[in-house]
Formats: C-alpha cells, structure tokens, sequence
C-alpha cells in the first residue's frame, strides 16, 4: 500500500495519479474539515480544487499514524519549511518504510536535501529512500495534460515500483539511479527560476531570458557535479527539463517570488503576497554554502542569494550579472 503525506496542490496532484492504478491511496491531511470535505465532495477545496478525485480509492484522514501506519510506501509531499515537524511523530517507523520525496526542496532547519535529512536525522538507509521530480507541474496533472516525471533512488527496484504506480493516459515515468543529482538539480532550479522572474520583472526580454536559461544549465552542470562527480548527461528531462518548466511556466511559485522582487516589492511583502512557498527562498542558502565549501563557479545563484538574504538591489544585482553571463 502507498500512502501521501501532504494536502497541499502537489500532493492532491499526485493521490490523483495514484488512483489511476491503485484501489487504496492513503493520504493525510493537515486539518480534519479538509478531509471531511474531500470524503464528501471529491475534491481538495484548498488546492486544485476542479480537480475531481475517486475518494472510493483514498483513504483520507487527519490522523497522521493511521495513515501512514498502513502503508509500506511514503511519499512526502509537504513544503520543505514544514517537513521536520510533520513527519516527527513517524519516527519510530519511519526507517522500516520505504520513502519517496516529492518536496522538491532542502530541509530550512538543517540546509540539506531531503534525502541526507532523513538519513542522518531519522535513520532512513539510503536504499529506502527515492525522490520524485518533473517536469511537472500539479496544475497541468489536474487538467490531464501530458507530463513527465522521474523517480530517483539508488534502489532501482523501489524506482519501478513506484514509477508503475504513478503511470498512466497522461503521465509517462522514467526512472534513474542519480539519486543526488536529481535532488540537487530539484533545488537549484527553484534558485534559478526566481532569478528568471527578477529578470521579468525588472523589463527584460525573451532574448535575455534565452541566455540566462543556458547559463543557468551549465551552472547546474557544475553545481551538481561539484557535489555528485559521475557521468551523467544533463540533458535528461530530470536536469534540464525541470529547469526549464520552473523558470518558464506561469505557475511557477519561484519565478512568481523573482517577479514581485524585480517590481519592486520588499521580500517580506513578496513572500506575503503568495499563498504556496517558494522553495528556491531556501534552497539559495544550501547553495552559497556548496559555493563556501567547494568554490564552485555560480554566478546566478549567488546573485539571487545577495536580492535574498544581502538585500541586495535587485537592479543593480541583475545588471552585474549579465555582464558575466555568456
């Protein structure tokens, strides 16, 4: 059985593609009214909410040990800033369970990747352990629209099992071994699509957005190898894909915090503006500390790092960087 930890829009996006193949999702929720309301009217009234869910398939609750209880796979799918304290009360278990990360971000209280998180502060052996990435996005799954995703683990077996319950009419899963490659280029493409809206909302055209996005690949390239040296091709939809949907989609959250910045808006007031976390806001600070350590080459992260946590002027920010971009 496989249950869902998280009520937000990616984890109502993917109990919907659970449901195409299984006759029990688990699935647990925040709040007790949001799940009353999913049992009685099919459809996440917060996230996603035209999206029609087969609740005689999900077991939805607000009970976080009945549901996971159940389960021998996990995917946790809440925000990065919140993850620590949702899944606390699983300690005990949760290193006999077999756990996929869909929260496509660093733990804040700690600056790692999930999956070392999980390792090094709840036990979970790395054979246990998968990630889930795109491209994707969860409001193109609640339309049906084609999309792509990839399940990572170093358990090839656990990736195919998973990967068999996500597929269906309108998603195709490939699956891989570059378990930290995959996290990795999950975190940067969040810093990278913030900087992608600075630019958009500073007036920048599509001919400056071109050059950035190439760059901000062979940044990754660098970062991740930096990090995980083994030959891998970048190119792959898990790379280079999810770079590119996050830094161009119009649902991107991240690029959404970069274009508030770029108009002019304080970050307080930017981060109050939206209603979902940006994950690059944190995702920035893992990666100047890569940088500290490693002297790795990354000129974009390190700026949207300065507009971020230096307060920095975002004018002035992008205007140096362009100088260095190729």
């Amino acid at each position: 059985k496989i249950a869902v930890i998280g009520g937000g829009s990616w984890a109502t996006a993917i109990v919907k593609m659970l449901t195409q193949n299984e006759d029990y999702v688990g699935w647990w929720v925040r709040r007790e009214e949001v799940a009353l309301h999913i049992r009685k009217h099919h459809h996440n009234l917060n996230y996603l909410s035209d999206a029609a869910l087969e609740t005689d398939r999900i077991y939805v609750d607000h009970d976080l040990m009945s549901v996971a209880s159940q389960a021998e796979i996990l995917i946790l799918a809440v925000p990065s800033a919140f993850l620590a304290e949702a899944i606390e009360p699983l300690r005990e278990i949760l290193p006999q369970k077999w756990v996929i990360s869909a929260v496509k971000g660093i733990e804040p209280g700690s600056h790692q990747i999930i999956g070392e998180y999980l390792h090094d502060n709840l036990g979970l052996d790395y054979s246990r352990f998968g990630a889930l990435v795109g491209p994707c996005h969860a409001e193109e799954i609640a339309l049906e629209r084609l999309s792509y995703l990839t399940v990572a683990s170093e358990n090839i077996e656990l990736s195919r099992i998973v990967a068999s319950k996500l597929r269906g009419s309108y998603v195709k899963v490939r699956c891989t071994e570059d378990i930290y490659g995959t996290e990795y280029a999950s975190v940067l493409k969040n810093i990278y699509a913030i900087a992608a809206g600075l630019a958009q909302g500073l007036g920048y055209g599509d001919n400056f957005q071109a050059v950035l996005v190439s760059n901000a690949l062979r940044e990754m390239k660098r970062v991740i190898a930096a990090v995980h040296p083994i030959k891998r091709q970048i190119i792959q939809t898990e790379y280079s894909g999810d770079l590119f949907v996050t830094m161009y989609s119009p649902f991107s959250r991240n690029r959404r915090l970069g274009l508030l910045l770029g108009k002019g808006y304080s970050l307080s007031a930017a981060r109050a503006e939206m209603s979902m976390i940006a994950e690059g806001y944190y995702a920035a600070k893992l990666i100047r500390e890569v940088k500290r350590k490693r002297e790795v080459k990354m000129p974009i992260a390190l700026a949207v790092y300065k507009v971020l946590y230096e307060n920095a002027s975002p004018k002035k920010t992008l205007r140096a960087l362009a100088e260095k971009l190729k």
